[in-house]
């Protein structure tokens, strides 16, 4: 029976997010490796999304966050998969912790490998970003439109979380600024148009696959370091741009020589 994933997200949000947002206590804190946080509102979160949809769905396969932390070996299943969704219970943990309201519940589902649908929720701003394959994308409901960019690319506004590449300058690009630390924040403001592309080192499926969609579907693209188009099912590697109009390959003509191990 079908479901509405988006309805699911928000309960979700209401019942363990929003209650623990600024009440965190230390001992509903963890570190799943330096610097990489996990809160007990991301777990229970988690659960009750993936139990929603695998009633709705019980032949998907459901790549969660959590549950990959918990057991590496199921993305190989996600991979493989002819249905599969991927689930991101709070993404922004560190900002959802530090009392931050840039973080998001997000949701993509993909056949064959492609992602077809997405739904970020933003609780803490009240905004949803919704996303369907050749039908377009939403925000709260209302149509975005498809973005072309000035062809001066020294107007463009880019950002990435990575420090390395923040110091540097790629003439004629200007200075990339510092991401939000939330893809379901920086995707969101590239179809909106307060930025125009994204640079990322890490490339977990549950981060990229409802951005890319979104992305996608104002007229952009989400490329890998060799130029080729991002697909969340295959391998993980490092290094995605993503963007509006043709920004991300004209980007990355600019930003190659620096997209290192290093960086």
């Amino acid at each position: 029976m079908p479901i509405d994933i988006l309805a699911v997200m928000k309960h979700a949000a209401d019942t363990v997010i929003m209650p623990r947002w600024r009440s965190l206590s230390d001992d509903q804190v963890e570190e799943k490796n330096p610097g990489d946080l996990v809160t007990v509102a991301d777990r229970e979160s988690e659960q009750v999304i993936t139990a929603e949809l695998r009633s709705a769905h019980p032949k998907a396969m459901i790549l969660g966050e959590e549950a990959y932390a918990a057991d590496p070996g199921i993305l190989e299943d996600f991979q493989r998969a002819e249905h599969a969704f991927t689930v991101d219970p709070i993404d922004g943990t560190s900002n959802f912790v530090h009392g931050s309201r840039d973080f998001a519940v997000m949701v993509a589902e993909l056949r064959a490998g492609d992602v077809v649908r997405s739904w970020i929720w933003q609780p803490a701003h009240g905004v949803a970003y919704e996303a369907e394959a050749g039908a377009g994308a939403t925000r709260n409901g209302a149509v975005l439109p498809r973005r072309e960019l000035d062809p001066d690319t020294a107007t463009w506004r880019g950002a990435t979380a990575r420090r390395g590449l923040l110091a540097r300058d790629h003439v004629p690009l200007a200075q990339l600024r510092e991401a939000a630390w939330c893809c379901g924040v920086d995707y969101p403001h590239v179809a909106t148009g307060d930025l125009d592309y994204l640079v990322y080192s890490k490339v977990w499926p549950w981060d990229h696959a409802p951005g890319s969609l979104l992305v996608r579907e104002i007229g952009g693209r989400s490329i890998r370091k060799d130029g080729s188009s991002y697909s969340p099912a295959a391998p993980i590697g490092r290094w995605l741009l993503a963007g509006a109009d043709a920004s991300a390959p004209t980007a990355l003509s600019y930003l190659e020589a620096d997209l290192t191990e290093e960086n």
